[in-house]
């Protein structure tokens, strides 16, 4: 490339890289979050046939745990184009995919109204869900680190990363937002839809500010050295399977926390403990701003003393927490579940911060979209997808305290392969 088309190609600058980056991981994060809230709240009560209350919420955490499943399909579908086409179109169509999705869900009929149907779809429309949050992750966390300056890799990574607490916040204040204004029968006739149609506003939101850049800097280079291979996840399978599965352990702990901390944590505190669905919708979101704060402070962290080294302090705090997790929240308190809340959310972001970053820098140019995603989609299947049924059983025959021994365990796992994971310049 001549030195005049180099200094004509496009640049993204970083205020515009970085927020098409949290932007699009905030809309799909907020989709994939009002299906869990309401998950607890609705779908026991609409899609399913009722009776046991138990068995029609473990029903419920079944299609949950569907989009776990689908997530490293969306890995491989779009990592192949993320890898072969480039990260914009692919980010592109991922959006779509989760938005269409989402929207879908709320304009779904009952059980009520067409039987077992009524699960069918929601269970396909939770694949879909899946299937766009797989791809989506990786392309964005790539979109940051692609474009950060040397030094400035996990800064850049962690925005991104930003888009969970955010996109909690949103769908859960909305929901406290309709129990507000109407009453329970009005919510569960009606009121519930209205997150998911008005997710179609934010990812025309998305999409208008991913359209608006250009290719990531590495990838452009791929390009220009012709180091693209014909079927990244093949290669990623042959040549990095090390990296592959040492990652996808490294990232175990960090789905269980988070889904023990809102999913289980929201279930428990309204069927056991006798909280208000409002009042303990209203502690989670004090303990998520401790989720937002660490994400940062980990980021800065790990630019300083490395990646691994950030997420291994972090691992080690979680699993001290599983030893403080039955005492707090079965505390009776207010500030107990607080504590509870902000401790265990707070030690999410401090392991969340970085993740990105490390799964990023663990595969080439040539593969990273497919490796990242397929890492961290693997992550969620082995930690996210069964932790709400898992702590669930674990609870009603063992008592809370198991759910943190649970906690405990997989944090162990992650620690050894944090701890033997290889490292890549």
């Amino acid at each position: 490339m001549t030195a005049s088309a180099a200094a004509s190609t496009p640049t993204n600058s970083p205020g515009r890289v970085l927020f098409a980056s949290l932007i699009g991981t905030t809309i799909e994060f907020f989709d994939f979050y009002i299906y869990a809230t309401a998950a607890v709240l609705v779908f026991p009560h609409l899609f399913f046939p009722q009776g046991d209350p138990t068995t029609a919420t473990l029903q419920s955490f079944a299609t949950f745990a569907l989009a776990f499943i689908a997530r490293p399909v969306g890995s491989a579908l779009f990592g192949h184009f993320g890898d072969r086409v480039g990260r914009k179109a692919t980010l592109v169509a991922a959006l779509l995919t989760m938005g269409i999705s989402t929207v879908l869900i709320g304009l779904l009929p009952t059980y009520a109204q067409v039987g077992i149907v009524a699960p069918l779809l929601l269970a396909l429309c939770r694949l879909g869900q899946g299937i766009g949050l797989g791809g989506e992750w990786g392309g964005a966390v790539l979109l940051a680190t692609e474009n950060a300056p040397p030094g400035k890799r996990a800064w850049y990574g962690m925005f991104p990363q930003l888009g969970a607490p955010l996109g909690f916040l949103c769908s859960t204040g909305i929901f406290l937002l309709l129990t507000e204004v109407m009453d329970d029968a009005q919510f569960l006739a009606w009121g519930w839809r209205i997150p998911f149609v008005a997710s179609a506003v934010l990812v025309f939101v998305g999409l208008w500010v991913r359209l608006s850049i250009t290719e990531t800097p590495d990838f452009q280079k791929a390009l220009d050295r012709d180091e693209r291979v014909k079927v990244p996840m093949l290669t990623t399978v042959r040549e990095h399977p090390v990296a592959l599965v040492t990652g996808t352990f490294a990232l175990v702990a960090t789905f269980v926390l988070f889904y023990l901390m809102t999913v289980f944590a929201l279930s428990w505190g309204t069927s056991k403990l006798g909280y208000a669905r409002e009042h303990f919708l209203m502690l989670q979101m004090a303990g998520v701003l401790f989720f937002a704060l660490t994400i940062p402070v980990s980021a800065l962290y790990a630019d300083r003393f490395g990646r691994r080294n950030a997420m291994i302090v972090a691992t080690l705090l979680i699993i001290g927490f599983g030893f403080l997790f039955a005492p707090l929240l079965e505390s009776g308190s207010d500030l107990g579940v607080l504590a509870f809340l902000a401790l265990g959310l707070g030690a999410m972001g401090l392991t969340y911060g970085p993740c990105g970053t490390i799964l990023a820098e663990m595969f080439p140019t040539a593969v990273r979209y497919t490796g990242a995603s397929l890492a961290f989609n693997l992550a969620g299947i082995l930690g996210a997808s069964p932790a709400p049924y898992i702590a669930t059983r674990l609870g009603e025959r063992y008592g809370l305290a198991s759910v943190g021994w649970y906690l405990a365990a997989m944090a162990g796992l992650t620690l050894v392969a944090l701890l033997v994971m290889p490292r890549r310049r």
